[in-house]
């Protein structure tokens, strides 16, 4: 099948692709990676009147780490994430997601702001980001917004976002983990390389004392992708392992918490059921490993 009949059209700006779509509204899809768009056109499965091709937008590619904040542009592609170095040393949970994320044609291609846009629930952008406070960065021909991870995404695959505004980054703040004391770990469950995840847990640990034998853990953050239909934070699991060391108990209460908070859809290769006890070992796991990355 071939896509139903569209007007392409290429901005060089920012500002032209806003205004695009606000002469636009709801006629138009943007075309970032097309890593989705592409397969939703070519089955009739999106038929816009419009395309807005964006891939022209250097201004919103390109990762910035300073003062204490990393901005990641929404066109930034999933292989500079994974790569950079600049980002693993602030928020390793980045590129340790990206580098989860299909395999190397997809990455190549695929963007930060596709994936932020898209809000599958599996998506790994969304449930680190959720993970990590962070910010979703919107603009429009009224200017920009910022709208907190935790409330970006609402619904299976829908957000806040306005008909007529474009994504233009994620920015995390870096001060609550200090690089010397805190661990961060992305770890998911998949069939094979080129498929969404079964189940993703993000989590991140600060400790007081990396030198200490048992160092307590300061703070904890934990956030599971396809484990609702949006990014699932756990705070009781976050409690479960704040203001002790790490322990088998605390862990276990990780487990029961996430398995209490699960409320997964049933899928073709996994039911409702065996996702949320893979959610649960996937959280265990994932706080384990960051807190072993931040006691050293």
């Amino acid at each position: 099948m071939k896509p139903a009949q569209f007007e392409y059209h290429r901005p060089d700006t920012v500002q032209e692709a806003v205004e695009l779509l606000d002469e636009m509204e709801h006629r138009a899809e943007l075309m970032a990676g097309n890593q989705s768009l592409g397969i939703m056109l070519s089955t009739r499965l999106a038929t816009p009147e419009n395309v807005i091709d964006i891939n022209r937008l250097d201004a919103l590619s390109g990762i910035e780490v300073a003062d204490d904040r990393v901005r990641v542009g929404a066109m930034t592609r999933h292989r500079e994430i994974e790569r950079s170095d600049a980002l693993g040393r602030a928020v390793p949970m980045l590129p340790e997601a990206a580098e989860q994320i299909a395999g190397p044609a997809v990455r190549n291609r695929g963007t930060f702001g596709g994936s932020i846009g898209e809000a599958d629930p599996a998506g790994n952008y969304p449930c680190a980001m959720a993970a990590l406070d962070g910010t979703i960065h919107l603009r429009s021909v009224d200017g920009e917004r910022e709208v907190p991870a935790d409330e970006f995404f609402i619904a299976h695959m829908f957000t806040e976002l306005e008909e007529n505004e474009l994504i233009v980054g994620g920015s995390v703040d870096c001060s609550p983990w200090p690089s010397e004391r805190s661990g961060m770990a992305f770890d998911e469950l998949k069939r094979a390389a080129q498929t969404w995840p079964t189940v993703s847990a993000a989590a991140a640990v600060r400790v007081d004392d990396p030198g200490a034998g048992d160092p307590t853990v300061e703070e904890a953050r934990l956030a599971l992708a396809n484990a609702a239909d949006v990014p699932l934070g756990v705070p009781d699991a976050e409690d479960a392992v704040e203001g002790e060391p790490l322990s088998e108990g605390s862990l276990e209460a990780v487990a029961e918490a996430t398995m209490a908070a699960a409320d997964p859809e049933d899928e073709m290769h996994a039911d409702a059921e065996f996702k949320t006890e893979a959610a649960a070992e996937y959280a265990r796991r994932a706080i384990r490993t960051a807190y072993e990355r931040a006691s050293g």
